[in-house]
């Protein structure tokens, strides 16, 4: 059976080597925060700070920090996650008996139960009570970063019309009243707009409970991509091995009754307030922009309650966990959400939604030569209409039938395969003035910008260099080029500058490599560090994805148009570049990292963990 509380968790972790207590006071000001960093990286354990400053309880960070560790968590569930996905698949499975009483078992567990009391509300305290974690020094204040944020359709009241979600809590600063109001930051495409503007439509408040901890289920429950009308709550007491227990409250949404704090409250209809800025998954600051306001109402907490948290920052993070764990339950329903589609994988070091790699098919006139894409653009479609993946920036599709054991988390191999087949001239598929994630500032404006499909299929049209070419001559300006991976080149630009003079150098630059044959170096990035970007494969993924808008800085040598279709007959050229739009990126405080640094130091409690 599942593991009820957080403390469950936590003792049980303990009792087997995978949780390291710090007694030591650590100030939830940065200082916790860098620990949770330098821990992830070192592949650590999970950390229970038990007298964190200023704080009157116990925070718990990196529960979720590897792959291996969600597996021990929740190893007494997985089957049962696994058979309902087996049946969503494959509904033909449910001629076998064992597989379908398996999950009939599990399925009863996805109702939840009703209370009329429940550990949550044994304590009610202050909004300013609760801890104040901040991450990254140019943070607007303190954020929950691991909340469950549950809210019901106002035309549909219910948990079977509910969202349960992990949307930003800024708890303090801006122009947040003391006390009493928090920031509400929700990106699009997520299923709180949904209930927001039903609220608003009936001209009422959109109630909103907001959980933090509790089962762990209901944390990975609340980054569950669900299709919309599948309630997460559902999910979550599969996922828990029991069903969730929910409060009821005449008239307004139930309280969790396990969770180890809980605020209630409400929005107001459209009134906004500056929230931000908040270090994010992107490795770059979000902004500072107007969202909705929740006045809190009540704030509880379970005796003995623990405060989780995690933190946002360039991956890969604990996160990434997440995302691994997400992949290995959902992956098996994709060819029945997309017909066609083997694989999908959105690339974590690139921030996930920048860009994203399939696997479809090509079964289009079988009795032919495979020449052009043809169904991959139908499936490309159909993935960019399938709930977060339509916030895609760069979708690259392959046919599973040019290379039946292509490996789609094997991002060299898969660039390669597609590197060695590209047609730039034809297989180039842009979406323009159109909306990408929240998180991405490369279009200049919030969720505004452009999606790029790259589709290639066929026999290889080329082979990929390993080295770089000799006698290279770059125009004035251009220097240190070096290989990033087979066939892509690197190459440091001068600064960026949204004039006349810029453009008309990265022109040149297009026109040098047109006079060369160029054929075995298909890709080149202009940044603004090679040495960086080529340094590794995580470095290249995160300069080339997250600082590119694909109609603004994809160029081409020898580009052309023919019937409103752009191409290009000589090397594609991305400027990665900084801009002055972009968002800055993450740096972390020297006097915080001495500190950390202190804790490491032999006689340290984290003393060979990092």
């Amino acid at each position: 059976m599942g593991y009820r509380t957080l403390r469950d968790c936590c003792d049980d972790l303990a009792a087997t080597g995978q949780l390291l207590r710090i007694d030591e006071p650590v100030d939830p000001y940065l200082e916790v925060a860098e620990i949770q960093r330098r821990v992830y990286q070192a592949d650590g354990p999970a950390i229970l700070y038990t007298r964190p400053k200023g704080c009157a309880f116990p925070l718990v960070s990196n529960l979720f920090g590897s792959i291996e560790r969600l597996r021990f968590i929740f190893r007494d569930t997985l089957d049962d996650v696994r058979r309902l996905v087996r049946l969503k698949a494959d509904p033909g499975q449910l001629a076998r008996p064992g597989l379908w009483f398996g999950a009939a078992k599990a399925g009863l567990n996805a109702l939840p139960r009703r209370v009329s009391k429940g550990p949550i509300l044994s304590h009610e305290i202050k909004l300013t009570d609760l801890p104040q974690v901040t991450c990254w020094p140019g943070d607007g204040g303190p954020f929950i970063t691991l909340p469950q944020v549950y809210t019901e359709h106002a035309a549909h009241p219910g948990w079977k019309h509910s969202n349960l979600g992990m949307y930003r809590i800024q708890l303090a600063g801006n122009q947040y009243q003391p006390g009493r109001e928090v920031g509400l930051h929700y990106q699009i495409h997520r299923g709180i707009g949904v209930h927001h503007a039903a609220a608003i439509a009936r001209g009422e408040r959109l109630r909103v409970s907001v959980f933090v901890g509790g089962a762990p289920a209901m944390t990975v429950a609340a980054v569950m991509p669900l299709p919309e009308g599948l309630p997460e709550i559902a999910f979550a007491g599969v996922l828990a091995g029991r069903r969730i227990p929910l409060l009821a409250r005449r008239g307004q949404p139930p309280i969790y009754a396990e969770a180890d704090f809980c605020l209630t409250g409400y929005v107001d209809g459209e009134r906004l307030l500056p929230e931000g800025p908040f270090g994010d998954h992107l490795g770059y600051y979000s902004l500072t922009h107007d969202f909705p306001v929740l006045v809190v109402e009540h704030v509880y907490h379970r005796r003995g309650a623990i405060w989780p948290f995690t933190v946002v920052g360039r991956p890969p993070q604990e996160d990434t966990a997440f995302g691994q764990f997400v992949h290995e339950l959902t992956g098996p329903v994709i060819p029945a959400v997309v017909p066609g589609v083997h694989a999908v994988h959105a690339v974590d070091a690139a921030g996930v939604h920048p860009l994203l790699l399939a696997i479809g098919s090509e079964r289009y006139a079988p009795f032919t030569e495979r020449r052009r894409p043809a169904e991959l653009l139908t499936q490309a479609n159909a993935i960019l209409g399938q709930g977060q993946m339509s916030l895609a920036k760069y979708l690259l599709i392959v046919a599973h039938e040019d290379a039946p054991g292509l490996d789609i988390h094997d991002i060299p191999a898969f660039l390669a395969h597609l590197l060695a087949r590209v047609d730039w001239q034809r297989d180039l598929h842009f979406q323009t003035c159109t909306t990408i994630d929240t998180l991405d500032y490369s279009g200049g404006t919030l969720n505004e910008g452009s999606k790029l499909v790259i589709a290639a299929v066929g026999p290889p049209r080329r082979m990929l260099a390993t080295e770089m070419p000799p006698g290279l001559d770059l125009p004035e300006g251009f220097r240190e080029p070096r290989l990033a991976l087979p066939g892509v080149v690197v190459v440091s630009g001068p600064p960026f500058s949204a004039d006349i003079d810029s453009d008309r150098r990265l022109e040149e630059l297009c026109r040098s490599l047109e006079t060369r044959s160029l054929d075995e170096w298909p890709l080149w990035v202009i940044v603004d560090d090679s040495a960086f970007a080529a340094q590794t494969l995580n470095n290249f993924l995160w300069v080339a994805f997250t600082r590119s808008n694909p109609a603004a800085d994809v160029h081409g040598a020898g580009s052309f148009v023919h019937h409103k279709h752009w191409g290009c007959r000589g090397p594609l050229v991305i400027d990665a570049r900084n801009k002055p739009h972009h968002a800055p990126p993450l740096v972390e405080d020297p006097e915080v990292s001495r500190r950390v640094d202190a804790l490491a130091a032999p006689g340290g409690p984290l003393h060979g963990i990092i």
